[in-house]
């Protein structure tokens, strides 16, 4: 019956900055928007195959959210640090610890690092590994992953 997430939908307070935001420093393929609805809408991956939807509301009714974006691995490890610091904006682990490097979580196996958008939107870069789920390591830095991976 189900055969994946289509469409995802946020609260932002300025459209204008997050159309700069998910188009410009994203990257997401900007396809759709009505001014008078103020609304606008991004293809993410291929056209056609999931969405975005922004829609411009008061501060006061932006509820905060959480999606993550489908990235390959080595982009993970290797380039999204200074993806984000180019863009001003500050990666996070899971766990919110000060730490600025991706976490395992051992039970998918995904390895990911988080940021926010302009409206405080948890946002999260991530990458399924090769390998077993393993949900009694729990979340795990990288190098501790690769260490277990190779007992």
């Amino acid at each position: 019956m189900i055969k994946g997430l289509y469409e995802t939908h946020l609260y932002v307070e300025n459209l204008e900055i997050s159309i700069d935001f998910y188009k410009n420093i994203l990257g997401l393929d900007y396809c759709y928007s009505e001014k008078e609805r103020r609304v606008a809408f991004f293809w993410i991956g291929k056209t056609k195959e999931a969405m975005l939807g922004i829609w411009e509301k008061p501060k006061e009714q932006i509820d905060k959210r959480h999606f993550a974006f489908k990235c390959e691995t080595d982009f993970i490890l290797n380039e999204s640090f200074e993806f984000l610091k180019s863009h001003n904006l500050k990666p996070r682990n899971f766990l919110s610890n000060g730490k600025e490097e991706p976490m395992v979580f051992a039970w998918v196996p995904a390895i990911s690092i988080y940021f926010e958008d302009p409206d405080g939107h948890s946002l999260e870069f991530i990458s399924v590994l090769e390998g077993e789920s393993k949900p009694e390591n729990g979340i795990i830095t990288y190098e501790k992953w690769l260490e277990l991976e190779n007992k």
